[in-house]
C-alpha cells in the first residue's frame, strides 16, 4: 500500500474500501467531488482504480490456484504413501 492509515482516515476512506488499491481512492474521490460525480469526468482515475482492482483479483486467484495445486499434490502423495504401506 502506498498510503498510510492516517492519510486514508483524513481522506475519509471507509475501512471496507482500504485494500491493495486504496492509494488511488483519494484522488478519485476528490476528482468526483470537484466534478459533481459526472460519469464522464475523472475517467483516468476511475480506470486506474478499476484496473488495479482487476489486477489484484488476478493476483489473488493465481495465488489461490497455486495453493490448491500444492494441497492436491500433498494429498496425492499421502494417498500414494498410504497405498504403498498396505
Amino acid at each position: 500500500m502506498h498510503i498510510t492509515q492516517e492519510e486514508l482516515a483524513d481522506a475519509r476512506i471507509p475501512l471496507a474500501w482500504r485494500d491493495y488499491c486504496s492509494h488511488l481512492l483519494p484522488a478519485l474521490n476528490e476528482c468526483r467531488k470537484q466534478n459533481f460525480y459526472l460519469p464522464w469526468k475523472c475517467e483516468f482515475e476511475r480506470v486506474a482504480w478499476m484496473k488495479c482492482q482487476y489486477d489484484d483479483y488476478q493476483r489473488r486467484m493465481r495465488k489461490l490456484v497455486k495453493r490448491r495445486a500444492k494441497e492436491d499434490a500433498a494429498k496425492a502423495d499421502a494417498h500414494t504413501a498410504e497405498a504403498l504401506a498396505l
